[in-house]
């Protein structure tokens, strides 16, 4: 028994199993698997929810790694475009991580609800959008603007988190011109990057479960590479519809915590 699970049963090792490899292939596809694998988490006994936050980003970090390696090799993404973006994510990843211990994620999960509802109209109007790379920007305000997404979704990520690899894919789609397949690519590589950036943070407190993060890693990494071989396969389209689908559960969620908090409170 790998060190750190003796106390959890079968069916909990099973739970958090079949939720990182979902997990991993959503994230791979378009983003927000972080909806099934963090609240998995939060259903192993014993654990408190700055502990689930920082387990949940080392196993995100393997399906991360691994759907990136295989876009990768497949898609072969503009470096020049993913590096620097991702350098610029994973700094505002561990500031907004800093940050996240003293502000309430209730605070921002309204603002958040309105953008992906923007996101999800702006997508279903659009249904050309995101089949091909028209590149908006050129030279210095393609790479600006990019470093731009970065920070203020690597940030977020930090902070909050649910629907990261979403946001990334819909602004490299909608600001810099990118097709989902390629933004999809790329958005792995800035992932990382924020998983990284946060982890980075927890990892000097303490928070990590190791024996659970490595059994939810290799459950993650199994998603995530079969995940980014469908959306190799199956096109911009299938990444499209996986996205609205996500976006649509991604609503429902933080609608429903706000208003179970809104209820709690009153």
């Amino acid at each position: 028994m790998i060190s750190g699970l003796e106390h959890l049963v079968p069916a909990t090792i099973i739970l958090v199993i079949v939720a990182g490899f979902c997990a991993g292939w959503v994230d791979a596809v378009v983003g927000g698997g972080g909806l099934i694998q963090l609240p998995a988490l939060l259903l192993v006994p014993g654990i408190s929810p700055v502990q689930a936050l920082a387990t949940n980003k080392m196993g995100s970090i393997f399906g991360t790694t691994t759907s990136a390696v295989t876009y990768s090799r497949r898609v072969h993404p503009d470096l020049k475009t993913a590096l620097p973006m991702a350098g610029v994510a994973l700094a505002g990843s561990f500031c907004g991580a800093i940050v996240a211990t003293s502000l309430p994620a209730a605070v921002f999960k309204p603002v958040i609800i309105a953008a992906l509802a923007a996101v999800a109209i702006f997508t279903a109007l659009h249904p050309t959008a995101g089949t091909l790379t028209r590149l908006r920007y050129t030279g210095v305000r393609h790479f600006g603007a990019a470093a731009g997404i970065g920070l203020v979704i690597g940030f977020y990520d930090g902070l909050i988190g649910p629907g990261t690899g979403s946001f990334l894919v819909i602004a490299m789609v909608g600001l810099l011109g990118y097709s989902f397949l390629a933004a999809s690519a790329k958005a792995k590589i800035v992932n990382l990057a924020t998983n990284l950036g946060a982890l980075l943070f927890f990892l000097p407190h303490g928070a990590v479960l190791w024996g659970l993060g490595l059994v939810l890693g290799a459950a993650n990494m199994a998603g995530g590479y079969l995940g980014a071989r469908t959306a190799i396969s199956k096109g911009s389209r299938f990444v499209r519809i996986v996205f609205l689908m996500v976006v649509a559960v991604l609503i429902l969620k933080l609608g429903y915590d706000v208003l179970q908090e809104n209820l709690s409170g009153s």
